[in-house]
């Protein structure tokens, strides 16, 4: 049997999460250990069985833990004005929230899609 996996939405961002993966979002304004629940579910994969939103998967929910904050690579932009002797070099590193996917689950009534396909 394949493995189960959801696509979902969080942050502005759309990922492929399965149980037990770990994955790094835009900072979350969340305590190390404290549990999330995402319900913009688009896809649910269950082996042979998909179960496509239209355009969300209703009732599904991703059950997240975040498991801690970090800072992500720095990038360096340069300033500088012309002919006047005046450059600047800036660093900006974005703060990131790593979180482990707990668990993928679906009502218990759903078994097709919407439309039977």
């Amino acid at each position: 049997m394949e493995p189960r996996f959801a696509v979902i939405q969080a942050q502005g961002l759309q990922l492929r999460v399965a149980p037990q993966e770990e994955h790094i979002l835009p900072h979350l304004d969340e305590e190390p250990g404290a549990e999330l629940k995402f319900e913009r579910v688009l896809l649910i994969s269950e082996g042979a069985n998909v179960h496509v939103g239209t355009p969300l998967v209703e009732g599904a929910l991703v059950t997240v833990q975040v498991v801690g904050h970090e800072k992500g690579d720095k990038v360096r932009v340069g300033t500088y004005k012309r002919r006047k002797k005046y450059r600047r070099r800036i660093g900006y590193r974005d703060s990131l929230t790593r979180v482990k996917i707990l668990d993928i689950s679906m009502p218990e009534g759903e078994k097709r899609g919407k439309h039977g396909a």
